[in-house]
């Protein structure tokens, strides 16, 4: 069961101009109102479509996966990150395969195809609430990289600070405004998904240049006898161990999220038929750079691997060049995430327009309103991360909750259970079952979890 498995249907007895023009057919069919977004484009390139997706895919998320090793051990962490890419491919082909039958060509549009009305607007919802509560994140981290944290009662200094000293040009109200304003607000202006593409590019090369920098750094330390293997299997001792093995379930079920981009991808692609492609190569891809930054950063860290692997180079690796290398890594991560902004902005911004103004003409036909949700959520976004700087918490509560929804239960395996169309086939079934036991699963100890921490704090 892969996406690639999707092929246009033809009608039988057509002559050899209809059986071509078919052959072209869109995988998802065009169609008026939220839909026409897309309309006036649709030549994107497989490559583009590739690094767009690739970049909805990789995000902050690749930072908590070498902590995951830590707690699995290495094979059953690979295991399961493999596992997660192929039960994500499985998701994507249920959401085209659905959207063909019912000639839709948008995420909120195959939910309310399935669930009406108030299906859709809880589609819409969940969006919103994972994408802004994504971004906001996003411009917290960059913030600490750049000008430094004291949200943990300790001071750790950015880059900025390190580099010139402190002083208020590089606080970090100032460099967030001005990352806005120069970085952000441009890239948000682009009415097009694929205008993004080389953005993408730049980003995906941020992450591979991440994965070197790591790479190497572990190969130095290996010739030289400073590292050790790491453990290959979970370390599990008592009842708490063995619980803990669960808590990196929501790390994983969310580390391939990127269901919300593929109708926008879809829909510009030049052949729509290559979104199958597109989608295993941008899940081959990411699962690579996945599993070698799992291993390289538990290999070079080992136990002493901190959730958020990133915080470990904030001391003395014990090599030459230690701090510059550290910087390097902290500021191509933070550039990383600037360019990844736009890509989860994008489908905020069509969800929101949906919500709010469904029977609006297409959003890039109207200048005013399309300048007034983008500037209005640039406002939002920055003053969440200006003004909740423990936005943490609250993100593991909402954000990756939704998100889970968002890839798993909502389109993929509710409309496969819900079955319109009478299309899904008993494997269909019950892969769905599994997809939302899963995500209930990851939920319930996800939050469980956070629970349990903010208890431990308050005592």
């Amino acid at each position: 069961m892969t996406v690639g498995d999707i092929t246009p249907n033809k009608e039988k007895g057509s002559g050899r101009s209809k059986r071509v023009a078919d052959e072209k057919a869109p995988l998802l069919p065009k169609q008026q109102d939220e839909d026409a977004v897309h309309d006036e484009f649709n030549g994107a390139s497989f490559i583009g479509a590739v690094f767009n997706l690739s970049t909805t895919i990789v995000g902050a998320g690749i930072m908590a996966l070498p902590a995951t090793m830590k707690v699995l051990g290495l094979i059953l962490g690979v295991a399961l990150i493999i596992f997660m890419a192929f039960l994500t491919d499985a998701s994507i082909e249920f959401l085209i395969r659905f959207s063909k039958a019912g000639k839709i060509t948008s995420y909120g549009g195959l939910m309310g195809d399935a669930f009406g009305k108030y299906g859709k607007i809880m589609l819409q919802i969940c969006v919103l609430v994972n994408n802004i509560g994504v971004l906001i994140v996003y411009m917290i981290i960059i913030g600490d990289v750049l000008s430094g944290t004291s949200s943990s009662g300790v001071h750790h200094a950015g880059v900025l600070e390190g580099w010139f000293g402190q002083h208020w040009w590089n606080g970090r109200t100032f460099v967030l405004l001005i990352s806005t304003i120069g970085i952000f607000s441009p890239l948000a202006c682009f009415k097009r998904i694929d205008s993004l593409r080389f953005s993408s590019a730049l980003s995906v090369a941020l992450a591979v240049a991440f994965l070197v920098t790591i790479l190497a750094i572990a190969i130095f330390k290996l010739i030289s006898g400073t590292v050790v293997m790491p453990r290959l299997l979970p370390d599990v001792t008592d009842l708490t161990s063995f619980w803990k093995l669960f808590t990196v379930f929501p790390v994983l079920v969310t580390a391939f999220i990127c269901h919300y981009n593929v109708h926008n991808i879809a829909n510009e692609l030049k052949d729509t038929t290559q979104i199958g492609a597109v989608v295993r190569t941008s899940l081959a891809s990411c699962s690579i750079v996945y599993i070698m930054t799992s291993f390289f950063g538990f290999l070079l860290f080992g136990d002493a691997t901190l959730p958020d692997v990133l915080a470990n180079f904030d001391t003395d690796l014990g090599i030459p060049y230690s701090y510059l290398l550290n910087d390097a890594v902290r500021v191509s991560y933070a550039a990383h995430l600037m360019l990844v902004f736009p890509i989860v902005f994008y489908p905020l911004r069509i969800n929101i327009d949906g919500l709010f103004f469904p029977s609006a003409s297409p959003l890039p036909q109207s200048t005013t309103r399309f300048a007034f949700i983008t500037s209005g959520l640039l406002i939002l976004i920055f003053l969440g991360a200006n003004f909740i700087p423990s936005i943490w918490v609250a993100f593991q509560f909402t954000g990756a909750t939704a998100a889970v929804c968002l890839g798993f239960i909502f389109p993929p395996a509710a409309v496969t259970l819900r079955d319109r169309h009478v299309i899904s086939r008993k494997e269909d079934r019950m892969l769905a079952i599994v997809m939302i036991v899963l995500s209930v699963f990851s939920n319930m100890v996800l939050v469980y979890g956070n629970a349990i921490s903010l208890l431990k704090k308050n005592q």
